[in-house]
This record gives C-alpha cells, sequence and structure tokens, in this order.
C-alpha cells in the first residue's frame, strides 16, 4: 500500500510541474513576446522592486471596489496557492531541504530563476510581490508537510518505501 502511495505522489508531481510550466510559461495571455520594445525597455515597463506595491494596490481595490474583484483575488491568491504545494513536495523528494534555512534558500533561488525567465523570455513581468506571495505559500506546504496529518503520511510514506528499497 505504501509503495502505491508513493507512485501516486511521485505522479501527482510529474502533473504539477507540468502545470506550473503551463501557468507561468505557455498560457495564453503570459506576457508580450511580440513587442517593438527593446528587451531593456520591456524589462523597466513592466517590472516592480518595490515590495508589497502590488499587494496593497490589490488589496485596497479589494476594499474600495475601483477594481473587478476577480482580478486581485485571483493574483492574490493564486500566487498563494501556486507554489504551496512545492512547500509539500521539496522537502519530501530532497531531504536536504527538511531544514526551514535550505529549503529558504531552495525557494528563493528557483522563484527568483523563474521570474527572470519569465521577464527574459517575456513571458511574464518581475514582481517582487509575486515572489513574496509564492515564499509565503510554499511556507504554507512546508508547514503542512512538517506537521500534521500530511506531514505524518508522508513521513510514513518515505520511510516505509527507503525501508524496503
Amino acid at each position: 500500500m505504501q509503495k502505491i502511495k508513493k507512485i501516486g505522489f511521485n505522479i501527482s508531481f510529474i502533473f504539477y510541474l507540468l502545470a506550473l510550466i503551463v501557468i507561468l510559461f505557455l498560457g495564453s495571455l503570459r506576457g508580450n513576446v511580440y513587442t517593438d520594445l527593446t528587451l531593456y525597455e520591456y524589462i523597466k515597463s513592466s517590472s516592480n522592486f518595490i515590495p508589497f506595491k502590488t499587494i496593497t494596490s490589490y488589496v485596497s481595490a479589494i476594499f474600495d471596489g475601483t477594481m473587478n474583484m476577480n482580478i486581485p483575488i485571483k493574483n492574490l491568491v493564486g500566487n498563494l496557492l501556486l507554489f504551496l504545494p512545492m512547500g509539500i513536495y521539496l522537502p519530501y523528494f530532497i531531504r536536504s531541504l527538511n531544514r526551514v534555512s535550505m529549503f529558504t534558500v531552495s525557494m528563493i533561488v528557483l522563484l527568483l530563476t523563474i521570474e527572470l525567465i519569465q521577464l527574459l523570455t517575456r513571458r511574464g513581468s518581475f514582481d517582487i510581490d509575486d515572489l513574496i506571495l509564492n515564499m509565503i505559500g510554499a511556507f504554507i506546504g512546508y508547514s503542512l508537510s512538517s506537521t500534521g496529518i500530511i506531514g505524518e503520511s508522508l513521513k510514513r510514506t518515505q520511510h516505509a518505501f527507503s525501508a524496503k528499497s
């Protein structure tokens, strides 16, 4: 039974990665691949390096109704949920990431890489607030994998499988 759980978990990780690639890089509304702007102009016009600027504007829009509610909620909640599974999967597959410090460094590197790829390929923009929300989501997932029912179930599956290997 534990082997079936492990195989199911591995398959779910592959599907999660594929979905992540589609959402981050291949979605139909992702960036402006075809534009007259130079890369420098594109970076300058589509980047946000000011922490909480986008988050604050979305939260304000929710309360004052200046924006369709779907936009801020989709962006805020979506960015939180997008990397929540990564907080569960990474420590499971890479045991050294069971330490908070290693997990944090790894997630920062991963998220910065994704943001830069999106920016350089013009399949999105660089927004420090996306990085912040993605990190919070990853930490929520990490907390779930470290404690409670999810964490215990994962540990049993991981230990049972490694004992048979």
